[in-house]
């Protein structure tokens, strides 16, 4: 197995968890918030989508999926491409509405396919390019980016399957 492989098979083990935890859901279900200051399901998976498609897009110098594809158009949102839900106060999750289970799935395969193209165009010593992010100490990697995005995807997806058990009961098998 390639290093581009291995990380590829992590960010698709985002779609193992977040496949069986939407099953059967509607976007009402999707909304469902534990308390009036917890995440829904369905604005967890759109902020995991959005954070890695604006980090993968930034790390090829290239467009997000979001605007490119006109993601925004299915999600019923602005096309702004620095909305990605990071530092979003209840208020604005709470109106956040979902689109079906699918659009939410169909645009993180889309982000996948991003990824995967992106992974296969870098070499081994691509992974220890510094990036220019002087804010951060130390000044991260394109290895050490792409671990993060994977890491928190997948952090991401565990909240929803958990959301999940909160919102719809114990019925889940994941």
């Amino acid at each position: 197995m390639e290093w581009q492989e291995l990380i590829a098979d992590g960010f698709s083990r985002v779609l193992e968890v977040l496949e069986p935890a939407f099953d059967g859901l509607t976007p009402a279900d999707l909304d469902l918030r534990p308390n009036e200051q917890a995440n829904s399901m369905g604005w967890t998976a759109w902020h995991l989508c959005r954070g890695a498609d604006a980090q993968i897009a930034a790390l090829m110098g290239a467009n997000q999926v979001w605007t490119e594809k006109a993601w925004f158009t299915k999600f019923k949102m602005p096309p702004d491409p620095d909305n990605t839900g990071y530092g979003a106060s209840s208020e604005e999750v709470g109106k956040f509405r979902s689109p079906e289970p699918a659009v939410i799935l169909g645009y993180y395969r889309e982000i996948m396919a991003h990824t995967k193209k992106y992974l296969s165009s870098l070499g081994l010593s691509d992974l220890d390019r510094k990036l220019d992010e002087t804010w951060f100490q130390p000044v991260p990697t394109v290895g050490i980016r792409l671990v993060s995005i994977l890491a928190d995807s997948l952090e991401h997806a565990g909240e929803i399957a958990y959301i999940r058990g909160l919102v719809k009961g114990n019925g889940w098998q994941g």
